[in-house]
């Protein structure tokens, strides 16, 4: 499967529904093409938006010259992931979109991916979120993160004898979503900067009766850069988990605070008894912040848990 990316397996896809494709921007020039590109030549044709979050280098100039079909939002700060998606998906549904297609800037699809996702998704409307198999950068191998939530071990494993296959988690690199389902769960929460949001999304998902699939069918190339995971990456991430299970509405809110607030006061309690001040300590911090949001947190749960 070795190029997948650019020798689709398909069935035809529908054209009549529309898909706007949402795109967040940031310094954007090093898989411009290749991504936009992957768009144009999609048999079923999207409509763009791309909410730029103040890039520094040339990519709205870009887009502006060399793509001037795309519907451009130029923010004058960083807005993060998940609020620079709700100002697209705000201006696609007033412009009439009947899916959003939530792409990474680092990604491209192949030119079926958009019209057999939609046909899923018009023969499965229980799925809230449809994706098409991920793949890495040269789009040769599965991509890394993919094969862990989908647990499969390569591609050979990838069983395309189904249109589909349930999974419990696919990152947001590639997801169709049916207007209603988006405008039911609220787009994205204010709570997660970067980092977290499709976390929080996919636990709402989940919350309201929805499922997720994808196609092993079609394929994106996600140009993922892995990095040596460094000691403040990991306690970002240990806060971007301990405060989505603060905010995950499948926990009912004593237990949500035990799995965010007791569970940070316990690892902090863990990293003191092997020695590791620093951590404990900064355990602690995340306990008493978590804390401190609380209002915050709950007002938010329920919100989106009547949405």
């Amino acid at each position: 499967m070795n190029g997948a990316c650019n020798q689709p397996v398909s069935t035809h896809p529908v054209a009549t529904p529309k898909v706007a494709v949402l795109i967040v921007t940031y310094n954007f020039e090093r898989w411009l093409n290749r991504c936009m590109g992957s768009l144009r030549q999609s048999i079923l044709k999207p409509t763009i938006y791309v909410v730029d979050n103040a890039s520094t280098d040339h990519t709205v100039e870009r887009l502006k010259r060399d793509y001037p079909e795309v519907h451009l939002i130029e923010n004058r700060e960083n807005r993060g992931f998940g609020q620079a998606n709700n100002q697209a998906a705000e201006q696609a549904l007033l412009d009439g979109a009947h899916y959003l297609f939530l792409l990474n800037q680092d990604a491209w699809i192949d030119e079926q991916t958009l019209g057999t996702l939609m046909e899923l998704s018009l023969q499965l409307p229980h799925y809230g979120i449809l994706s098409p198999t991920h793949l890495n950068g040269e789009g040769n191998r599965l991509e890394k993160g993919f094969a862990h939530y989908t647990k499969l071990k390569d591609l050979e494993a990838l069983d395309q004898s189904q249109s589909h296959h349930e999974a419990g988690f696919v990152n947001a690199a590639f997801w169709l979503i049916p207007a209603p389902v988006w405008q039911q769960l609220g787009g994205f929460s204010p709570l997660f900067y970067h980092y977290g949001e499709d976390v929080d999304f996919v636990n709402r998902l989940h919350y309201h009766g929805y499922a997720i699939a994808y196609s092993p069918q079609v394929f994106g190339c996600h140009d993922r850069e892995y990095r040596p995971v460094t000691h403040t990456a990991y306690l970002r991430s240990e806060w971007v988990y301990l405060l989505s299970e603060y905010a995950n509405l499948n926990h009912s809110l004593p237990a949500a605070m035990a799995y965010s607030v007791l569970a940070a006061v316990k690892k902090s309690l863990i990293a003191l008894g092997h020695g590791k001040t620093s951590d404990s300590l900064a355990f602690m911090k995340m306990a008493l912040k978590l804390t401190a949001m609380s209002m915050q947190i709950i007002n938010t749960r329920n919100h989106y848990r009547h949405a």
